[in-house]
Formats: C-alpha cells, sequence, structure tokens
C-alpha cells in the first residue's frame, strides 16, 4: 500500500530574504510595493524566490553590506539568485521566472506618480532578468492592494490572493510561446 501523500513543507519569505529549495516545498510571501520573483528549475527540481524591497544597492553602500542586508535590493537579489542556479548547473533558458508585486500600496506626498517605489521595482526586476537572461513566463505587476503569493515548488504554480479591496491590474501572462520555448531547452 502506498503512503499517503507527505504534506510539502511550507516557507515563509520575509522581505528582503530569499530562499532556494532543492525538494518539493510551497514558498509563501506577502507583496505591496516588493516584488516577488519565483525561480523554477524542472530538471533540477529547484526552486527559489526572492523578495526584494528597493529597486537598487546605493554604492557607497554596497562594499560593507552583508549579503543578506543586500537581498533588500532587487538587483543584488536577482544576481544572487542567478549565481546560486548557475552554480547548481541551471541553463538560463530552463528557468521558468515569474514576476509579481510592485503595487502602490503606500503613497508618498510629494512624489512622482509615474515613478512609485512600486514601479521602481518592477521596472527595475524585468530589466534585470532580462540582462541576467531569463524570460519572465508570467506576471501580475502594479495595482493598489497588497498580494500573498504562495509558490509550489513541485509544478512551478504560483497562487495569489489579494488582501484589501483595492483594484489590482489583471494578471499578464507571457506569450505560450515564450513558456514553451523555456520548456524545452
Amino acid at each position: 500500500m502506498a503512503e499517503p501523500d507527505k504534506p510539502m513543507r511550507e516557507i515563509y519569505v520575509q522581505p528582503g530574504e530569499s530562499h532556494l529549495v532543492s525538494e518539493p516545498a510551497v514558498l509563501r510571501t506577502v507583496l505591496g510595493s516588493c516584488v516577488g520573483i519565483t525561480f523554477l528549475v524542472p530538471r533540477l527540481g529547484v526552486g527559489a524566490i526572492c523578495h526584494p524591497m528597493m529597486p537598487s544597492c546605493p554604492p557607497a553602500q554596497r562594499a560593507g553590506m552583508s549579503v543578506r542586508a543586500a537581498r533588500r535590493y532587487v538587483d543584488f537579489a536577482i544576481h544572487d539568485i542567478a549565481n546560486r542556479l548557475d552554480s547548481l548547473g541551471a541553463v538560463r533558458g530552463e528557468v521558468l521566472v515569474k514576476l509579481f508585486g510592485g503595487n502602490d500600496v503606500l503613497t508618498i506626498n510629494g512624489s512622482d506618480p509615474q515613478k512609485t517605489i512600486g514601479k521602481q521595482n518592477y521596472e527595475a526586476a524585468l530589466r534585470l532578468l532580462a540582462e541576467e537572461g531569463f524570460t519572465v513566463v508570467a506576471s501580475c505587476l502594479g495595482g493598489t492592494a497588497g498580494v500573498h503569493i504562495s509558490f509550489e515548488t513541485v509544478h512551478g504554480e504560483v497562487r495569489l490572493r489579494w488582501l484589501d479591496s483595492g483594484t489590482p491590474k489583471r494578471a499578464r501572462r507571457a506569450p505560450m510561446t515564450a513558456h514553451r520555448a523555456n520548456r524545452r531547452r
């Protein structure tokens, strides 16, 4: 008789943290203006998530900053996960990347509404992911509501649950050809 399926390990990822697993798990986090970026490498059975809070690490602070502190920044978090995946033998074209958050949950007096921290975060993430050679296969960006995400590393499914009555933007998917191309590599 087969054993019942064991529940998957659940890991809550705090703002400014990254987590990489090589066993089935559910990685959870709550996003506002931060971004949540999921990475899945089916061939290796590896999944990762990062939850950076700010777009870029100030150059003057980089030298004395710990890795843990630097993961608060989109630029460092993406480069860090990319390097960790490289060390495991992942090829960029096989990594399924999904991007969430960058919402406008806080208003800042006198700030340019076109350049909110949420928008800066997701724009930085999109640019840096492309520079690193990753293709975003699905995203849900912007809006005014916080969102809880649950990333299941077995199949790469990401579930979203909106946290308030704000009006989030509709989820945007990458063209199916991009998704299929990544799976074939």
